[in-house]
């Protein structure tokens, strides 16, 4: 049974992308990035956690930006590493923000999962099922 499943391994890989991908677009991004200057101001202050106090408007973009279009870049599997790298980064100044808040564990194992969840995808890559195994695909043949 393993030797069949293993067989799956990319088909496993796309389906954690569209899942993640269309959670992040939808429940986390949209809001965030249709939340505006004031939403993403408030946002770019977990950056002082790093001791970032200064463009909290721009860091909020950027968070809302991670959450919202680079999905798109995860279900596709184009600029999948950066992308992936960017959501973890994305999770990990949320965690680090719940961390400093002392806020309970149920408020950091979340992006810390995810964290876990993005760093893996960024070992793995995006798998055979994806635009970016296409493209490279046909210049091999070429």
């Amino acid at each position: 049974m393993n030797n069949s499943l293993g067989k799956h391994s990319d088909l496993g890989i796309l389906i954690i992308r569209i899942g993640i991908g269309i959670s992040f677009i939808l429940v986390h991004g949209l809001g965030k990035i249709t939340g505006g200057p004031a939403l993403w101001e408030k946002l770019g202050g977990a950056m002082s956690s790093f001791g970032i106090n200064f463009l909290p408007t721009f860091w909020g973009f950027m968070a809302a930006f991670s959450e919202f279009v680079v999905p798109f870049f995860l279900i596709a599997g184009i600029l999948f590493r950066p992308a992936a790298f960017l959501m973890a980064f994305t999770m990990f100044t949320a965690m680090s923000k719940h961390l400093v808040g002392l806020d309970p564990w149920n408020k950091v194992i979340y992006p810390m999962e995810l964290m876990f969840v993005f760093i893996a995808l960024i070992l793995t890559g995006p798998g055979k099922y994806s635009l970016w195994y296409m493209m490279n695909k046909r210049k091999i043949k070429e």
